[in-house]
């Protein structure tokens, strides 16, 4: 009995310990934050103390509850439980309350759509469309590396930059090079309404083209560390991308204490991501073309392996999230696209939940307004549709020869999201026969 008051003693010293220490690293928090210059690309404080504090009642609050347990039973948490507290503990991080978010996805999933469930948030938040095409784009057209694992990891080093309101790792890629952090290059910056705010907007200059405007004011060129300030003064931050491959390859951002990340990997049927790449990329599909004329698809053709790549990839990076590692407990969710087009206020809110951030009466005006419309707007990047029928539009475009292609090298990834495959061309156009099993993804 004496043993056991002893230690509930110490655990009271330590709490005041504790205290004190917290204190002090607050203090030089502060300290630092101001010691930041207007010249620098800001980074985001870290909040310790909250931290500490959190951390060590936990750590604390799973002790005591032992040695108060009844004699003979010196626990009253389940091997379950314990585990879930430590997870708790392990995953507080210092993001000072922000959410960070990374939309994951491919090209033609509807990830622009979808991303702007976020971007429609509100002023709270801080959205950014595609900033790893400059990285792809860089490396490309320089054919500096192929590496997959060195083009990950520069992927994941420039998104956790961002994440913590720091562009320099992206002023790197941006070409021609920003000059004193401002740069009218900036991919589709008119696609985030954060960096289209009055705060962010430098003065039109003559010779910048309207193709840099954002839609909502006339915008002179981005100026970085307007945008990075505008970013720490979010509450949330999320990035919308199709050049991660691999989701195992993000482990290192998701452990990073700085950050809360959520990740939500958008897939969709790769028989309608294959009919709608031929339509918005004609060009680079043309060989898909030609097999859909003659009815002839080569099965060891370079661009069937690279469509069965693709899908492996994808059902991989599923696997990995559904399989809820401990670094990802509680930080993945997958979603279809199909579910979406069906139920889009039901999948936002599922999302927004996910995430831990309120469901905005902005974001639902937007999606309202934006999944009914029964005008379809111009252009392959558009996010005004009815998304109910733009689900099943592809049904009537892919012939039934590429569909079986797509069902054969695909077949693995079609079973795990809950594809029903066709056995016959009167089967995929028959819009009575759904082509998605009801399945649940947690």
């Amino acid at each position: 009995m004496k043993i056991k008051y002893a230690i509930v003693f110490i655990c009271i010293v330590a709490l005041v310990i504790i205290e004190k220490e917290s204190n002090i690293l607050s203090r030089v928090s502060d300290k630092l934050i101001q010691r930041q210059t207007p010249q620098q690309t800001p980074q985001t404080p870290l909040d310790y103390s909250n931290t500490t504090q959190k951390g060590s009642l936990m750590a604390l609050k799973m002790l005591l509850s032992k040695l108060s347990g009844p004699k003979g039973n010196y626990s009253n948490f389940s091997e379950e439980q314990e585990e879930e507290e430590l997870d708790d503990l392990s995953s507080y991080s210092y993001s000072g309350g922000r959410k960070h978010i990374l939309l994951m996805a491919t090209t033609r999933t509807g990830s622009s759509f979808v991303g702007e469930f976020f971007n429609q948030h509100g002023e709270k938040m801080f959205y950014l469309f595609e900033p790893l095409w400059h990285v792809e784009r860089m490396l490309t057209t320089t054919a500096k590396t192929n590496n997959g694992t060195v083009l990950a990891g520069l992927y994941r080093d420039v998104l956790q930059g961002l994440f913590l309101c720091d562009f320099s790792s992206l002023e790197k890629f941006i070409s021609p090079p920003p000059q004193d952090h401002v740069t009218p290059a900036l991919f589709r910056r008119e696609s985030s309404l954060s960096l289209c705010e009055e705060n962010v907007c430098s003065p039109v200059i003559k010779d910048v083209f309207e193709r840099y405007h954002c839609k909502t004011r006339r915008c002179g060129p981005l100026n970085l560390t307007l945008a990075s300030e505008s970013c720490l003064s979010k509450q949330h931050h999320a990035i919308k991308t199709v050049r991660v491959r691999q989701l195992d390859t993000l482990q290192p951002l998701v452990e990073d204490p700085r950050l809360d990340i959520r990740v939500i990997q958008l897939v969709r049927d790769p028989r309608a991501i294959l009919a709608s790449r031929m339509v918005a990329f004609s060009t680079k599909y043309q060989t898909w073309k030609a097999w859909a004329q003659d009815g002839q698809v080569p099965e060891d053709d370079e661009e069937v392996k690279r469509l069965k790549v693709n899908c492996d990839h994808l059902r991989m990076s599923a696997e990995v999230g559904l399989s809820q590692p401990r670094w990802l407990r509680r930080r993945y969710m997958l979603v279809r696209y199909e579910d979406i087009a069906r139920y889009p206020m039901q999948k936002a809110e599922e999302m927004y939940k996910f995430t831990g951030i309120p469901f905005s009466s902005q974001a639902r005006e937007w999606i309202l307004r934006n999944t009914q419309t029964t005008q379809e707007a111009s252009g392959i990047y558009s996010t005004q549709k009815n998304s109910s029928e733009q689900a099943e539009k592809w049904r009537f475009s892919i012939p039934f020869t590429l569909a079986q292609v797509v069902q054969r090298v695909c077949g693995p990834t079609m079973k795990l999201f809950g594809y029903r495959f066709v056995d016959d061309e009167k089967t995929l156009t028959n819009k009575s026969i759904t082509l998605l099993e009801d399945k649940l993804f947690y």
